[in-house]
């Protein structure tokens, strides 16, 4: 016979794992970098910017656009690097909890 007690107990696991995962994704921490390393970009789990580090050199009125558009080419380099890392500590969190299914994006399911 079907338990659903137990089911919903098991749903209850899960939305404390997830909740649990996903506020523990600012420890995750990754950098991407532009110009050789002349602009580099620093964001952590949850996709927030933490820290932008430029290069004196950059700093010249001149070179204003320049810097402006390393500045986003590293930022989306750190967002690219930091995907998987979200991914892996999302299904290590919910590891045992939920289906192994196929496709399916758990980063999703916490608006990432």
């Amino acid at each position: 016979m079907f338990d659903m007690m137990g089911m919903l107990g098991k749903v209850k696991d899960l939305q404390a794992k997830m909740k649990e995962a996903q506020d523990s994704l600012v420890t995750i921490v990754e950098t991407g970098e532009a110009g050789a390393g002349m602009v580099i970009a620093t964001v952590n789990g949850k996709k927030q910017i933490l820290k932008i580090e430029i290069d004196e050199d950059l700093l010249k009125p001149s070179d204003r656009e320049v810097l402006q558009d390393l500045i986003v080419a590293a930022t989306n380099n750190a967002m690219e690097n930091i995907e998987d890392k979200i991914k892996d500590h999302l299904q290590k969190a919910t590891q045992g909890l939920m289906p192994n299914i196929p496709g399916m994006d758990l980063g999703s399911m916490f608006g990432q």
